[in-house]
């Protein structure tokens, strides 16, 4: 994933930390992307399902923190789009589903809102 410096986020703003996490839900669409073309057998699926997963992980972590400045209501929203977007990408892996469509498209909803 990305790697910052200890002063990097100290000094860190929430706008700055918002475009960072708008960054690697870019990230996660391009390898759905590539691995949506590639299909569900493919090295590309394997990559872009571990990497929505850590991603996800992480985000629901921070989602589920009590010093999370965002309303409570929306970090309950979130923290459930997060646990489906989990869910599918798991049943991607165990190739019960190929929606990749699926989980791009609320990627992408989640990206546009953090502009």
């Amino acid at each position: 994933m990305y790697q910052f410096s200890y002063a990097e986020v100290l000094d860190e703003t929430p706008r700055g930390a918002r475009e960072r996490e708008r960054q690697a839900i870019v990230r996660s669409i391009e390898l759905l992307e590539a691995a949506e073309k590639s299909g569900v057998r493919s090295r590309e699926a394997i990559e872009a399902v571990l990497f929505v997963r850590r991603l996800w992980g992480v985000l629901i972590e921070d989602l589920a923190d009590a010093e999370n400045d965002l309303p409570q209501a929306l970090r309950a929203d979130l923290i459930s789009i997060g646990l489906w977007i989990m869910r599918e990408s798991e049943q991607i892996r165990l190739e019960k589903s190929a929606n990749f469509k699926g989980i791009i498209e609320v990627s992408a909803a989640i990206r546009d809102g953090l502009q």
